[in-house]
């Protein structure tokens, strides 16, 4: 780090001839090993779809691909159990003046479990829940749970299929705000939606084995939309969901119209390399906007300490889930902790400063404790936390999908608040078809479920403009 100060204070010092000698040399050796990069990297066109086998046992010879209604339910048991839970729950003090910054505070976390146990109505929700058609169906051994949401058909309106995906810690329940924007009429425009439950979370059955990764959910979303009857469609994720549909779309490029992504990331490369050590200086160069420097720099403090601070969880779930899982599914208060602390960081990271997260500066506790009662009701937060670790066995940039371009019709919302900003520069690297790419004004990890309006809009525009 000493080193890194030295040669900027040096570079700063030089006056402004040399300072163009160097940067010059600088943009020669990258574009340099930019050709060479692009020489060595993105050979694979496609990423093959193979098959698997998810189910307890053995395969079966013949498996069941008719598809069913579903109910979300409840019993007075079941309220009974968790309310026993919720006032046999023991807390710790927050260390004074503490915030958010040591992690959910306690004290706003008794406010929080107080209306989870005197106002929330859980019969209420699961009524609210029903209220679209769910549906299951049996995909490599697993029931796979779904929604499925039809317009109301309109004279001379073109309804175009759309599959949601969500990523941790939600649910499909994310999505819930912008189905109506989505399935109501936008004159010559409809979406019908497809909004599964990745498996391992909520109502879709976890896996029996090992090896759960991107790969194989975006091949089971494949093979559901397939079931379907659906050739073609537009995708559209986000965290998890953004991988998943990324592969659906390398996976079967023929089959994906359109990719909408809100949370996304390029290769590492040369590329970025220059735009981190010219960009804060002469971003034109490096194709750099305004808003990209507002975003990034200074880098170590809005990019590179973000993470450190935000990816505890991350090596936890990668390398012990179940160990951390355990209490996580004993108590729903520390599964309410350990959830609600992401939506009120990963929305705005100035939360931490704040005594009760912010937490409802952007979503009501109904909401939030609807999301943690799929978690706890349907004992999934320990197969939710496995993902990781099926996904990051080994360094995911040298997976196959990190080494494949995406050619599909790509839109690309950029929130604020996202963990880590990617321009479009950055973006091009792998995404050969961008046609949208869009800085979003205010939202952040979690914009189905934060921003309904902004992000419905965006992929509004982006689909007309693939349809036109």
């Amino acid at each position: 780090m000493q080193r890194v100060h030295f040669l900027k204070d040096c570079f700063l010092n030089l006056d402004t001839f040399h300072k163009q000698i160097v940067i010059g040399t600088a943009v020669a050796a990258g574009v340099a090993l930019l050709y060479v990069e692009h020489r060595r990297c993105y050979k694979v066109q496609t990423i093959p779809q193979g098959d698997g086998w998810w189910g307890a046992g053995e395969k079966s010879q013949s498996e069941d691909d008719k598809i069913y209604s579903f109910e979300v339910q409840t019993s007075d048991d079941e309220i009974k159990v968790l309310q026993e839970r919720l006032d046999n729950t023991r807390y710790s003090d927050p260390l004074e003046d503490s915030t958010f910054e040591y992690g959910f505070n306690s004290t706003y976390l008794k406010q929080v479990v107080s209306y989870w146990r005197h106002q929330f109505d859980w019969e209420k929700k699961v009524a609210m829940l029903n209220k679209y058609p769910h549906f299951k169906t049996k995909i490599e051994g697993l029931d796979v749970h779904f929604i499925h949401v039809r317009p109301t058909p309109q004279k001379n309106q073109k309804v175009v299929p759309l599959m949601l995906v969500h990523g941790w810690p939600g649910s499909f329940f994310e999505f819930y705000k912008i189905l109506p924007l989505l399935t109501e009429s936008h004159n010559d425009l409809a979406f019908e939606v497809i909004c599964p439950s990745i498996p391992g979370y909520g109502f879709s059955e976890a896996p029996h084995k090992q090896g759960f990764n991107t790969f194989a959910a975006a091949r089971i979303f494949l093979k559901l939309m397939e079931r379907l009857g659906f050739l073609q469609f537009y995708l559209q994720g986000g965290d998890w969901g953004s991988l998943i549909t990324t592969n659906m779309a390398q996976m079967k490029p023929q089959c994906v119209k359109g990719l909408h992504l809100n949370s996304f990331m390029s290769r590492k490369g040369f590329k970025v390399m220059l735009s981190l050590l010219i960009g804060p200086y002469l971003p034109r160069l490096v194709s750099l906007s305004r808003e990209d420097v507002r975003r990034l720099f200074p880098f170590f403090k809005k990019q590179v300490w973000t993470i450190l601070r935000e990816s505890g969880y991350l090596h936890i779930q990668a390398t012990k889930p179940d160990t951390l899982g355990c209490a996580m599914n004993d108590s729903p208060v520390g599964l309410a902790a350990y959830i609600l602390e992401k939506f009120s960081t990963w929305t705005d990271m100035e939360n931490i400063h704040l005594e009760d997260g912010g937490l409802e500066r952007k979503f009501s506790l109904d909401d939030l404790l609807t999301n943690v009662m799929i978690y706890w009701t349907t004992g999934s937060i320990v197969s939710s936390m496995r993902f990781y670790k099926e996904n990051l066995k080994e360094n995911i940039g040298n997976r196959i999908d990190s080494r494949t371009r995406i050619f599909v019709p790509t839109g690309l919302a950029a929130f604020p608040g996202e963990l880590m900003h990617c321009p479009k520069s950055w973006a091009q690297n792998r995404f050969q078809n961008i046609v949208s790419y869009t800085m979003m004004p205010r939202g952040g990890h979690f914009a189905a479920f934060e921003e309904p309006h902004l992000l419905a809009d965006d992929l509004i525009q982006f689909v007309r403009r693939v349809e036109l």
